[in-house]
């Protein structure tokens, strides 16, 4: 039939109108035979119009239509069938509604409808909209299913009418979910049914459950998601022997078995939906079945703490219901025990990040439920919640999580707005993963990028207009709120405990208030909420933002060793800052600030207290560039700057001082945030260069100091000019540029009197440098001490502490040892008269670059040394594998073995003329006098043993050679060489590991082993 074109027209413009995006198609299915009744009724191009996807509802009732019987077909008056489909779409709305609803919303159901044409009557048994379905009458339709490929039809059946009442908003999401749980339930229990009618041997022989976990369990399942569960099984008889145990559950294995294959098999049909056992105890290295008895002793030994967050949602579905129900009373006790475990929190947050680290970077921006801002977000945190304070709140105890989110409101152990600000976000998020999956029926959570997907699901939530930008617009609002929300969620309410709150809102108990505390790590949760009050109670405009910035500041300190030292230092800076206009507008702006804060307060006692003596210093944390060490020439411009304004020498001192403090700060801080790693500053990937900041920072901030306090005291004896030159020559780790935290300062310190000033003078004016420069550089003050140390001066202890370069040429000329020579290899110039300290440096090369190597005699003397400094210098009671200087593979042996390769071949190798120890090691490896993995082998073990030393100075304020014994001060090291909680032993295995290596590789290289 030919149309005019008048009228074409007319209609194409009224299929636009009606939301249909191919008219032209639109049209020529209307003219088909099919619907040639029904095509000019308004009423049902209105109702098309309706649907999400008009074109694609128009198609699959066309296939409908056109599946019905013939004429031909049927024994009555033909067409009956066809007849009642288009009676029902013009005089039932309800009916209507739904029908074309889910055509326009799930390709995959116009597909069965179009396979199993009668089954579109379904949607007549639940016609009543106040009537939803529960799991007796989703069993009776399963009911005549007779094998797996009837049991999926009525499946499909079944979920039509779900999906029906879902499109057209008779039912909200959460009862959506709920029906797909039920249906779930249903279906299980048809389907072991029917693998206990194929072996009633197996059926006869034991007891069988089936316990839900996950959505299915927690009654919010969502249209295509594997169906969770746990099998637990029981001979039929009481006080069976062994071997009929042993025989019940290989039965019940049989039958659990073919269930799942029941469930998860794809036909022509599909499949149901793939059963996953996974979360049984062992996972899939487990038995698919056990007994009661060996689930709980499992539990009770050997499960994780995540094991105890999906057993929350554990629900009895199928099988034996007596053994379902003992099965949950028995585990129910521990899982609400979980929260006691240690690094309980930490372990649920490290198990969220994981989750989405594994997302593939491509897909983590559409990912709907495991991304950032997504449903897990949610359910971690209300589950967090649930697992901390279920223990003593049975109210607490629902597997589902909208109703667990009410519970825990009606508590007050979550505010109000943020959960039903929480509320509507998990809605949206869980409708929006419904509409999706709907479509084709598939298991996904990836929001789709095709403008046609998003149109359909924009139109399925009612956005019109511009579905396709509305939808992205409602979306990335939801999954802000959730990102903003799933961690202030578990610290807002200790604030509110503490705080005045507005009528009719419900505080945290005290006894909530620090169960949530001591779950989070806090030793001291009275102490604790004594400072969440002192700083969050009252109405300043401080309180104000202290109350703002405190959720993410006790997450912060909770992710640390020490938390309650994180706060009270938190406390202190407040206390001590909080009054000037820029502190709180530093944490509150800059993004970075707060956190890097949070990480320095926690990570030990040196950085908070060197904070705490200037705490203006917190300034140095608001970004990248505060947190870069300054280069010496600058550090020294400064200092000498300071020195230049004092009025004496005293006080030029202590302004040197004050100046290393706070470069101190800052380079603890630069170590911390390195280490640690923020949100904004990843952690450093290479141990190596956090090493070489450190050592290089602190020994520039050393010269730096040294030279001020030289001028100082020169300026304050004699004026601009010493009557002698002097120099001060670094030694050891700071000539080596390896300073540590707690290193003292070795140095030598050369004079030269001037022309025509006496030698006695001369030598009386270096002294009396020395003596004053001591002294000011280490008498009690707000800064801490700067010792020096002159001992590997010619004759030790026992010998002038200054000698002059024409001594020292005499000495070195008839008395030098070879040890001397081994400590000149870190000699280098640090500060006074340059070219003084020139000189002294070509004096010494010689020594320490001896042209011809090293003989034997020489070799076999080094090797007695560091022997007799093993066995005599180790302290008494200390492990050797484990004591970082002097230990086994630790900074002694790796230093001696590097100078013994420089004292032999750096005569003719110049790459060794080094004062560095890893430098020179690389030199060794590139002069080929080193195997590449013994240089790495060394180089490893010197690094970690580096970081050690100074995570015992972070982390103790005061420094050490070894391990710490005090748990948390050992878990607080652990966590700054990048371990997680718990995971102290581990550092500790892996530090004697990489020792011994090293010393495998001393033995052969030093000792010639």
């Amino acid at each position: 039939m030919t149309v005019p074109q008048g009228r074409r027209s007319s209609t194409f413009t009224r299929l636009l109108r009606h939301g249909f995006t191919d008219p032209s198609t639109a049209e020529r299915l209307l003219t088909a035979d099919g619907l040639a009744e029904v095509r000019n009724d308004p009423v049902l191009l209105d109702a098309l119009g309706a649907t999400a996807d008009p074109d694609l509802a128009l198609l699959g009732l066309v296939r409908l239509v056109e599946a019905q019987p013939a004429a031909e077909d049927t024994e009555d008056d033909g067409g009956t069938a066809r007849r009642a489909l288009l009676d029902t779409l013009v005089a039932a709305k309800p009916l209507r509604d739904r029908l074309l609803g889910v055509l326009g919303a799930s390709e995959a159901l116009a597909d069965h409808l179009a396979r199993h044409p009668h089954d579109w009557q379904a949607l007549v048994t639940y016609e009543q909209e106040d009537l939803h379905p529960g799991v007796a009458e989703f069993e009776r339709g399963l009911a005549d299913a007779a094998d797996p490929v009837q049991l999926r039809i009525a499946y499909r059946r079944c979920l039509l009418s779900i999906a029906a009442r879902d499109v057209c908003g008779t039912t909200d999401v959460a009862q959506a979910a709920a029906e797909l749980a039920d249906l779930a339930t249903a279906t299980l229990r048809a389907a072991l049914a029917m693998a206990c009618a194929a072996a009633p041997e197996d059926a006869a022989a034991c007891r069988l459950a089936v316990i839900a976990m996950g959505k299915c369990g927690g009654h919010e399942l969502n249209y295509v998601s594997d169906v969770d569960v746990i099998f637990v099984a029981e001979p039929a008889t009481a006080h069976s022997e062994p071997a009929e145990e042993g025989a019940a559950l290989r039965a019940a294995g049989r039958l659990a078995a073919h269930l799942m294959r029941i469930c998860s098999e794809t036909t022509v049909e599909g499949s149901i939906w793939p059963v996953d056992a996974n979360l049984r105890p062992e996972g899939r290295n487990g038995p698919l079945v056990r007994t009661l008895a060996s689930h709980l002793a499992y539990y009770e030994r050997w499960a994780k703490t995540w094991e105890f967050q999906a057993l929350l949602k554990a629900r009895p579905v199928a099988g034996d219901a007596q053994l379902g129900a003992d099965y949950v009373a028995t585990i129910a006790p521990l899982v609400w025990q979980a929260a006691e475990r240690e690094n309980f929190v930490a372990d649920v947050q490290r198990m969220r990040r994981r989750v989405v680290a594994n997302i593939p970077a491509q897909e983590v921006d559409r990912e709907l439920k495991l991304g950032p801002g997504g449903l897990r977000d949610v359910e971690f945190a209300v589950q967090m919640l649930q697992l901390v304070h279920g223990r003593a709140d049975t109210s607490l105890r629902s597997g589902t999580t909208l109703h667990a989110l009410e519970a825990l409101a009606a508590g007050g152990y979550v505010g109000r707005v943020d959960a039903m600000q929480l509320d509507e976000a998990y809605r949206f998020l869980r409708l929006l993963e419904h509409r999706i999956q709907l479509f084709r029926l598939r298991r996904t959570h990836l929001v789709p990028e095709d403008e046609a997907d998003l149109r359909r699901i924009g139109r399925s939530l009612g956005m019109r207009t511009e579905p396709i930008s509305e939808l992205g617009k409602e979306w990335r609002r939801h999954t802000s709120v959730v990102r903003r929300l799933h961690e202030k969620l578990f610290y807002r309410p200790l604030l509110d405990a503490v705080a005045q709150l507005a009528p009719g809102e419900t505080r945290l108990s005290a006894d909530a208030a620090r169960e949530r505390l001591v779950a989070l790590g806090y030793a001291d949760p009275a102490a604790a909420l004594r400072h969440l009050e002192a700083l969050a109670s009252g109405v300043s405009r401080k309180a104000a933002i202290q109350r703002t910035l405190l959720p993410v500041l006790l997450g912060w300190f909770a992710d640390s060793a020490d938390p309650d030292a994180g706060l009270l230092g938190f406390r202190k800076v407040s206390d001590a800052l909080g009054k000037t206009p820029w502190y709180l507008r530093l944490l509150r702006d800059e993004g970075a600030a707060a956190e890097n804060l949070a990480r320095v307060l926690s990570a030990g006692r040196l950085a908070p207290d060197l904070l705490m003596r200037a705490p203006e210093a917190v300034a140095l944390l608001g970004d990248a560039q505060g947190l870069t060490p300054r280069p010496r020439a600058q550090l020294e411009q400064e200092i000498l700057a300071a020195v230049g304004r004092a009025e004496n020498g005293e006080q030029g001192v202590r302004a040197a001082r004050g100046v290393r403090r706070r470069e101190l700060f800052r380079t603890t801080a630069a170590d911390i945030v390195g280490s640690y790693g923020t949100e904004e500053f990843p952690a450093e990937g290479d141990p190596g260069t956090l090493v070489d900041l450190v050592g290089g920072s602190v020994s520039d901030l050393t010269a730096a100091t040294l030279a001020g306090t030289l001028r100082a005291v020169v300026r304050a004896g004699w004026g601009d000019t010493l009557p002698t030159r002097f120099a001060v020559i670094g030694m050891g780790r700071f000539g080596g540029h390896e300073l540590g935290y707690g290193s003292d300062a070795d140095v030598l310190f050369v004079h030269e009197p001037r022309d025509g000033v006496d030698e006695q003078e001369a030598a009386k004016a270096a002294n009396t440098v020395v003596a004053e420069m001591r002294r000011l550089l280490q008498r009690p003050s707000a800064d801490p001490p700067l010792l020096i140390d002159a001992d590997l001066r010619p004759e030790g202890r026992s010998g002038p502490l200054v000698r002059t370069l024409k001594s020292y040429r005499a000495y070195y000329a008839r008395w030098s040892l070879v040890w001397e020579s081994q400590a000149l290899l870190r000699a280098e110039a640090v500060c006074g008269d340059p070219e003084l300290g020139r000189r002294f440096i070509e004096l010494v090369d010689p020594l320490r670059y001896p042209e011809d190597g090293l003989g034997e005699e020489a070799v076999r003397e080094i090797r007695r040394l560091k022997a007799r400094m093993e066995s005599e210098r180790l302290p008494r009671g200390a492990d050797p594998a484990l004591h970082t200087k002097l230990g086994r593979g630790g900074l002694s042996d790796v230093e001696w073995t590097v100078q013994l390769i420089q004292l032999r071949h750096a005569g003719t190798e110049p790459g060794l003329r080094t004062t560095r120890t890893r430098t020179a090691l690389a030199a060794a490896e590139a002069a080929g006098l080193l195997a590449a993995e013994d240089a790495a082998v060394l180089d490893e073990a010197w690094v970690l043993a580096t970081r050690v030393r100074n995570a015992v100075m972070l982390v103790r304020g005061r420094a050490g050679d070894t391990f710490p014994t005090e748990p948390r001060e050992l878990a607080a090291v652990a966590r700054y060489l990048g371990y997680g909680p718990g995971h102290a032993g581990d550092m500790l295995e892996d530090y004697r590991r990489v020792t011994r290596r090293a010393r495998a590789v001393v033995e052969a290289l030093f000792y010639g082993a």
